[in-house]
Parts: C-alpha cells; sequence; structure tokens
C-alpha cells in the first residue's frame, strides 16, 4: 500500500497532518506481522509527515537499556541505558517528554550535534496495571522547539499503535 503525502505549510496545519497520517498507519500496518517492518514503515512515514524532524525511529527494550531499532536519519547511538538521557528518562519515567533546547537536557546524549529539540514517547504494552515500557519514539529536529503539546498527543496516538504490534 502507498501512503499518500501528507503536506502542510504552517503550523495550523499540524493537527490535521496527524488526523490524516493515523488512519494511513493503521490501513498500511494491517495484516503485516512482522515488527521491524511495521516499525520501519511507521519511522518511515512520520519522516514524510514531519519535514522539521531530522531524525525519526525507535529504540527497543533490551532489559535495562534501549537498543536501536529501525529509524529514518543520521546513524545514531547504538545503546542508551534507562534514565539516560531523553530517551533513557522517558523510558524509566514512563512518560512523554518534549525538550524545546536540548542544551538546557541535563545528560541529552548527542548522536546528532545539529539536533536541537527533541520528543520522546514511551511506546507501551499490556493492560494498563500492568503495562510496560517496550520501546521509545524518538523524533529529533534541528529547529528550537520544534515539537509541542500537539505533537505530544498525536505521537502518544502513533505509540498506542505501535504498542498495540506483535511484540
Amino acid at each position: 500500500m502507498a501512503l499518500e503525502s501528507v503536506a502542510f505549510n504552517s503550523a495550523s496545519d499540524k493537527a490535521e497532518r496527524y488526523r490524516e497520517l493515523v488512519p494511513q498507519l493503521v490501513s498500511l500496518l494491517d495484516g503485516e506481522p512482522d515488527l521491524i517492518a511495521n516499525l520501519a514503515n511507521i519511522s518511515a512515514a512520520l519522516r514524510e509527515c514531519l519535514p522539521v524532524a531530522s531524525w525519526v525511529g525507535f529504540y527497543l527494550r533490551r532489559g535495562d537499556e534501549l537498543v536501536l531499532g529501525p529509524f529514518q536519519g543520521k546513524v545514531a547511538c547504538v545503546r542508551i541505558a534507562f534514565g539516560r538521557g531523553v530517551c533513557g528518562t522517558a523510558a524509566a519515567e514512563r512518560r512523554t517528554i518534549v525538550v524545546p533546547d536540548v542544551e538546557q537536557f541535563p545528560g541529552h546524549i548527542a548522536c546528532d550535534a545539529g539536533s536541537r529539540s527533541e520528543i520522546v514517547v514511551p511506546v507501551m504494552r499490556g493492560r494498563a496495571a500492568s503495562q510496560e515500557v517496550v520501546a521509545v519514539l524518538d523524533v529529533d529536529s534541528y529547529e528550537l522547539a520544534a515539537f509541542d503539546e500537539v505533537d505530544a498527543a498525536w505521537l502518544g496516538k502513533v505509540a498506542e499503535i505501535a504498542g498495540a504490534l506483535a511484540w
């Protein structure tokens, strides 16, 4: 299935882009059982949808660390300990973190020196009371303050879709 291009020209178009993207993702992933293929397609679709993004991808939980998974962008750090950097902190605290200026985040890990802002969303699996972090969705930008509460809400929906895949 081909993913339709979702174009936009202003910040006011952001929610609309996501509204169009989410059902396309659901359709794109429908019937495909391979986790890596699905995460790769989610990364590619998000990169197309978010031209402000310099890097989009997943880090997969392996014990008490995160290991690089499917992504779109420059080469990246391979392993991140829980509680370290934005990704490790989001995983350890089981919450979305929006960082307007990565230089202001204590312990930020600079995989790409050009990165200026970041959003990381935990991918959870299981029922509410017993949910576990299985991955994080990480999106970086070369622009300061590139992400906001609209991104957090919609990328949370994308993380829910990813969490429902066959892990």
